[in-house]
């Protein structure tokens, strides 16, 4: 029977008491439906057109109609803010990236403008983020690792010019690699960043791609509480990874699972090794950022402008770094030459992406989760809206087009969003004001961070991990509010931070579905009895005084019924009636049995009669109704089940029939003659609430009772 048919087999004749009639639809076929899909979306039209270029570039739509006078200040107080703490992070961020500072100043700049353009929140600020870096910098590592270069810090170009041409010196301590895909001789740090951008552009692809193709939904799949763990697994990785250089030590990048394991043994191993000089300077360092960010969350309402802690403690650094010699005194490890302007552009290698095709979807997925998730939460906050598909091409090409310019993948981040939005932030201007304040560095400052420790730069990430290392506090409350939230949580936080963050990132989706099917797998079900002087009906097993009707049994199923909980289903119905049907048959069977066999003994054939008479009397109830206001589906086998239990209780003498189902539910049930041809028994097995249900079951039976007295 076809879907068009069901508007059809509405009856004429009038309705029982209390029956809703459904509305007649006229659906339209697939075809139908397809063609004019089509057709609206490759008809051309000069609005059309107009309007979808306005939708790719929201900025030609909102920046006409900037207020200068009401706008300006807080934008541009908010865009210095960000970019002066923006600074300092993209230069310490690109550590976890294992790349030259210059990139994540590149990155940062290049993020801020594009975003500007196409983006549609008013408060996200897009650049370089702790995640993403670490993510980079994994695959980085390995490639690099691969290639046959040394991880160790002594191997590392200080210099720009080391990592583009590549000196005699150099070919003695590491393996020069002719790579195809540049058509050049490349060095370590130029095989990197080949690396990072083609990593980056892959991802943007992928994330143009999901927003063509509407795979937004995607990120539904991602949970509060499973994002929540996966970020704080992935920043006990990023403390790890940056604890070394907080003791001054030079150990390799640990390249597969189990980092944060392996480099705590490697770093015990290597301690006696560790740069007192970088020490004391890493411990004054994290009790003035500490300080710093305290002071700023205790005195939040009463400060104008959050505390540039950060750049603060880079100037101081730097300059005692510079003046003192720490470099040359104590071997402290420094930031290096940081060259001024920017590098040609480069197309990223094609021929290196099929070996990261793979590790650029984690990316992908999580840059784009984060992003959508922030611009939702700030334009809620602050009462506008966005487009999620939009802002999905918009993080894509924030990755794609940056990714010609020596720039790693971006997201946006949560903690300089926040500044953004506390320091009076009215749209996306403010981004290319903290973009001008990158550009200034990179045209003139950048070679005044030469001296800069890089123990200072893990401070400021170490520092910058709080947030995220300050949820193992909310366990113990989300274990007391969901045991299942916290049971993602945990097992998220740990398989990202004991195994890999890849391998976390799949575990914790897994084990977020598994939670999700496993409380449709096995829902809860109860016992219904209804509320005195009333006509609704709650759960015997959570209130009190619940007046139970007489030879009726009211089962509730919390949870679509399909293929997965249908076992769970029958056993549950069995065990709250307390009846199994082919239990029941098979005990008359034998009682019958019995009965026949005593009767043939008996000459009195009337007394055997009666014996087998008694059989069917012995049942507490007559009626079974299933409330189906929780069942917001059900499937074929679902069907098949509701149609068993209406035949299999039906030979014992129990009617089964059907309360407050859905339209959804019922077209299902119809499609399968469930209420017989024509659906003729639709007003004796389904009704729109428990109660006209009731009043059926028990008017039904007294009919029967007073039928079988006359």
């Amino acid at each position: 029977m076809g879907a068009s048919s069901l508007d059809d087999m509405e009856d004429t004749k009038p309705l029982p008491m209390g029956s809703l009639e459904r509305k007649a639809r006229k659906r339209k076929g697939a075809l139908e439906t397809m063609k004019t899909k089509l057709r609206r979306q490759f008809s051309c039209s000069v609005p059309k057109v107009k309007r979808t270029l306005t939708d790719f570039f929201p900025v030609v739509l909102w920046l006409p109609k900037y207020k200068i006078n009401e706008y300006v200040w807080g934008d541009l107080m908010s865009g210095l803010i960000v970019g002066i703490i923006l600074v300092p992070q993209a230069i310490a961020y690109c550590l976890l990236a294992g790349l030259e500072p210059i990139y994540g100043l590149y990155t940062s700049f290049f993020g801020n403008i594009i975003y500007f353009i196409l983006g549609t929140s008013r408060h996200v600020s897009v650049g370089i983020f702790s995640l993403m870096s670490l993510m980079v910098g994994q695959v980085v590592d390995r490639e690099v690792y691969l290639a046959g270069f040394d991880l160790g810090e002594e191997s590392t170009q200080s210099s720009m010019d080391g990592g583009w041409n590549v000196s005699e010196d150099y070919s003695k301590t590491a393996m020069n690699l002719t790579i195809k895909a540049l058509n050049m001789e490349c060095g370590k740090e130029c095989y990197a960043i080949s690396i990072a951008t083609s990593l980056t552009f892959l991802a943007g692809i992928y994330q143009v791609l999901m927003a063509v193709f509407r795979l937004g939904f995607v990120s539904i799949y991602l949970s509060a509480p499973m994002l929540d763990g996966f970020a704080t697994g992935a920043s006990c990785t990023i403390l790890t990874v940056q604890a070394k250089y907080l003791l001054g030590l030079k150990i390799p990048r640990h390249q597969g699972y189990g980092t944060v394991v392996v480099t705590w043994i490697n770093i015990f191993k290597n301690i006696h090794k560790t740069n007192f000089c970088d020490m004391i300077t890493s411990a004054i360092c994290i009790a003035v950022l500490v300080a710093g960010k305290e002071l700023q969350d205790r005195y939040k309402n009463r400060l104008k402008m959050p505390l540039p802690t950060e750049l603060v403690v880079v100037a101081v650094a730097t300059i005692v770094s510079h003046f003192a010699d720490l470099n040359g005194q104590y071997s402290s490890s420094i930031s290096g030459a940081i060259p001024t302007g920017f590098i040609p552009p480069q197309v990223p290698s094609f021929d290196l992406m099929p070996r990261i095709a793979l590790d650029a979807i984690p990316l992908a997925v999580i840059s784009f989760a984060f992003t959508v998730s922030l611009s939702e939460m700030f334009a809620k906050k602050n009462g506008y809206t966005v487009r999620p598909n939009q802002e999905m091409l918009a993080i894509g090409f924030c990755n794609i087009i940056p990714s010609f310019f020596h720039c790693f993948t971006t997201s946006a981040a949560l903690a300089k969003t926040m500044v953004k939005d506390s320091t009076g932030c009215q749209t996306q201007v403010s981004s290319v004001v903290s973009a001008f304040v990158v550009l200034l560095v990179l045209l003139f400052l950048a070679p005044f961070f030469y001296s800069l420790q890089k123990c200072v730069l893990a401070c400021i990430i170490i520092v910058s991990l709080r947030g995220a290392l300050r949820k193992f506090r909310d366990v113990p409350t989300l274990w007391r509010l969901s045991k299942i939230d916290a049971t993602v949580w945990m097992v998220t936080m740990c398989s990202a931070a004991l195994i890999s963050v890849e391998i976390g990132l799949v575990i914790g989706v897994v084990v977020s579905m598994i939670c999700v099917v496993a409380q449709t797998q096995y829902p809860k079900v109860s016992l219904l009895g209804q509320i005195e002087n009333t006509n609704h009906y709650e759960d015997m097993d959570d209130y009190s005084h619940l007046v139970i009707i007489p030879k009726v049994k009211i089962f509730r199923f919390q949870a679509p019924l399909y293929y997965a909980n249908k076992d769970f289903f029958l056993k549950s119905l069995y065990k709250t009636v307390g009846l199994e049907p082919f239990l029941e048959k098979a005990r008359r069977r034998k009682l019958e049995k019995k009965a026949k066999e005593r009767a043939a003994k008996k000459t009195d054939k009337d007394n055997g009669d009666v014996s087998i008479g008694l059989i069917a009397s012995e049942l507490d109830f007559h009626t079974i109704i299933l409330d189906c206001s929780s069942i917001s589906f059900i499937d074929t086998t679902g069907i098949s089940t509701f149609k068993g239990l209406l035949k299999d209780y039906k030979e014992v003498g129990v009617n089964v029939i059907l309360a407050c189902c859905n339209t959804k539910v019922i077209d299902s049930l119809r499609l399968d003659s469930f209420f017989g041809p024509d659906d003729k028994e639709m007003y004796t097995l389904s009704f729109h609430t428990i109660h006209s249900a009731v009043s059926f079951a028990t008017d039904a039976a007294a009919a029967s009772v007073n039928a079988s007295s006359v």
